[in-house]
């Protein structure tokens, strides 16, 4: 059976995130993996000892035990639960390779933006997930969302992985029922070529996407300021739209001539989306396909 893998901390960003894995769970259908790493502090550990360790994690085990019971008794979906002791991130990866998963939910813990740092920071386990994962990640902010997914906004751009994005939001879409929406973005009004390859892709990937089926637009996004206003650009038009509940980017970089979520901006993306993002590990960094 296939394995949708959340981490939970019992806070309101994991528990929110845990919700939003419910129905794509019925639909796959896939077991829920509840997983919880305990991981203090070592200054912690040496004052209360290993005694302490064992009555918290004794306590944690019935808490994820209670959750699952109570998630199987409202949905009835198969929840299954584990318990690490560890480093956070390196247990996240290690569970999702141990058993598969397909994808990971989880909540993000994103912290304010500092002095000088336009970009903003995103939690320190959710970056080094999105960096390391073998399956797509969706993260999630801290607010209820859809239950489902009506549209998926396609962030396109000129480059190879940019295409392989194509074919994951082709399956994500068949799986919810969803609709696909294209949009691509330029910074500069004064490259006409950039804009005429664009559209041309864009036109190509929309008759791709109809000919499966699914319903599909395109548009071009265009913002004269500077290339760092392109991604708040993007995200600005997909909440004018109203029914889109789940962004696609990829998680390495993606450079051409625009450069569309490089690096630290797919963690910029990620950290300032109000809207669910599923990040995608390009195929030479490997994946588990739920397809093949």
């Amino acid at each position: 059976m296939m394995k949708i893998l959340v981490p939970v901390d019992f806070e309101p960003q994991s528990l929110i995130a845990l919700e939003q894995s419910y129905n794509l769970a019925r639909l796959l259908p896939a077991e829920i993996v509840l997983l919880y790493v305990y991981d203090p502090p070592a200054g912690i550990r040496a004052l209360f000892g290993a005694s302490h360790d064992e009555e918290i994690l004794k306590k944690l085990d019935e808490r994820l035990i209670t959750l699952s019971a109570k998630i199987q008794a409202e949905t009835g979906l198969q929840v299954s639960t584990i318990l690490e002791t560890g480093q956070v991130y390196s247990k996240i990866l290690e569970t999702a390779d141990r058993f598969q998963a397909q994808f990971i939910i989880m909540g993000t813990h994103s912290q304010p933006e500092l002095p000088g740092n336009s970009v903003g920071v995103l939690g320190a386990n959710s970056s080094r997930v999105l960096r390391s994962t073998k399956c797509p990640v969706i993260t999630i902010n801290a607010r209820h969302h859809y239950d489902g997914c009506r549209n998926i906004l396609l962030p396109l751009d000129l480059t190879a992985e940019s295409r392989q994005k194509v074919m994951w939001a082709i399956k994500i879409a068949k799986i919810y029922g969803a609709g696909i929406k294209i949009v691509s973005g330029i910074w500069s009004k004064n490259d006409p070529e950039v804009r005429s390859r664009l559209r041309f892709l864009a036109g190509q990937v929309k008759q791709l996407i109809e000919k499966e089926g699914i319903s599909c637009t395109a548009e071009i996004v265009e913002n004269v300021e500077n290339e760092k206003a392109l991604i708040p650009t993007v995200l600005n038009y997909a909440e004018k739209q109203g029914d889109i509940d789940l962004v696609m980017i990829m998680t390495q970089q993606e450079s051409s001539v625009i450069e569309f979520f490089v690096g630290s901006r797919a963690q910029e993306f990620v950290r300032h989306s109000p809207i669910p993002v599923m990040s995608i590990a390009p195929k030479e960094l490997g994946f588990v396909s739920i397809f093949s």
